[in-house]
């Protein structure tokens, strides 16, 4: 697939033209306010799994609204001391799915936290989070209640993924002073608002983020999640100027302009999906109008003939060498030594320490 977008050293200087609406942080100080009314956390409850080396937990917390958002609690089994923590955000038409299917956190000795996406669940992975809000709009999530921002979907959204990271500072065996919000795709759209709204985190880490440049995203390529307002905005042309106000209060470069935490950024610029002039424009204008004299440190990893799946594990390897970095992982003292022989069985092991005989 040919590049959407300009050359790397174009893209590198972009500046996007994202206007904000006036009342913007009122918005969404007035949404997390009344959120923060209830106490979050509503249920813990042990999970079975036939896992050995982690121990997890199924969540429940109160989101928007106060209503019930699930998670899985995940974190190394046996491990007594607070860790640094990783809140995760789910992709879309994904929810949590099951306890095991994502342990590249925990596995790496940070406890964990798996956000369930209201009402996404289904498509691509399971969930157990109903969004009993109903608006006018389209059949898709990115175009429910799209006609008013107090009736998005993605004010809900976001909401909740905020009062995921406090749920987490709630829960035992979590250092409340290290926790990092991480995501892909609408996983990384969120994280990157959740690191707008919460100062106080540790690190960002997201990977070609939805909903950046959203007003120019949905002119610029077919695929969803933006098609599907282009969509509805085809069958509902009198719907353009509210639909267009409301993306103006979610607009992930509004919140990049806001955040503090160190940040990781990954993009592929023959990514069709959200493409890559957008996570740009949340990369180049972040950290801009926190007021401070020095910028928040953030790096950006490219793939120059990759698509949507970005990095994949290459890219990973990379988000857990700078996470560790930045959290202090290294020479924590959950950390474990482990013996260049461990692999070994005791008579391979014997025999490489053995000497050739000499002479």
């Amino acid at each position: 697939m040919p590049h959407l977008d300009p050359s790397l050293d174009q893209l590198k200087r972009y500046a996007p033209t994202v206007v904000e609406p006036d009342d913007f942080d009122r918005f969404w100080r007035d949404t997390l306010a009344a959120a923060a009314d209830r106490p979050v956390l509503v249920e813990v409850r042990p999970e079975p799994t036939d896992l050995r080396l982690v121990e997890s937990w199924d969540v429940t917390f109160a989101g928007f609204d106060g209503d019930p958002v699930r998670a899985w609690y995940t974190r190394p089994a046996g491990v007594p001391t607070p860790l640094p923590t990783v809140v995760e955000y789910a992709g879309y038409g994904r929810g949590r799915g099951l306890p095991h299917e994502r342990l590249t956190w925990p596995v790496a000795g940070y406890a964990h936290l798996l956000m369930d996406n209201r009402g996404q669940a289904g498509q691509y992975a399971a969930g157990d989070t109903p969004d009993r809000h109903g608006a006018p709009g389209g059949p898709w999530p990115a175009t429910w209640g799209i006609l008013d921002p107090r009736d998005y979907h993605y004010r809900r959204l976001i909401t909740d993924a905020v009062r995921a990271v406090d749920a987490a500072r709630a829960l035992a065996g979590v250092d409340a002073s290290r926790i990092a919000v991480v995501g892909n795709s609408q996983g990384g759209g969120l994280a990157l608002a959740v690191a707008g709204l919460a100062g106080d985190l540790a690190a960002l880490v997201t990977t070609a983020p939805f909903l950046c440049d959203v007003q120019r995203a949905i002119g610029l390529t077919d695929a969803a999640p933006y098609g599907e307002i282009a969509r509805y905005l085809a069958v509902h042309r009198e719907a353009e100027e509210a639909a267009r106000r409301t993306l103006s209060y979610v607009d992930g470069v509004s919140f990049a302009r806001r955040a503090t935490a160190p940040a990781h950024f990954g993009i592929g610029l023959r990514d069709t999906v959200c493409p890559p002039s957008t996570g740009f424009a949340a990369y180049n204008q972040y950290g801009c109008a926190t007021g401070r004299p020095l910028p928040p440190e953030r790096e950006m990893h490219v793939y120059p003939f990759n698509g949507h799946e970005g990095g994949e594990a290459v890219h990973v390897r990379r988000q857990l060498r700078w996470l560790g970095t930045v959290l202090g992982r290294d020479g924590h003292a959950d950390r474990l030594t482990v013996s260049p022989d461990a692999a070994l069985s005791p008579d391979a092991a014997r025999r490489a320490g053995e000497r050739p005989d000499e002479g």
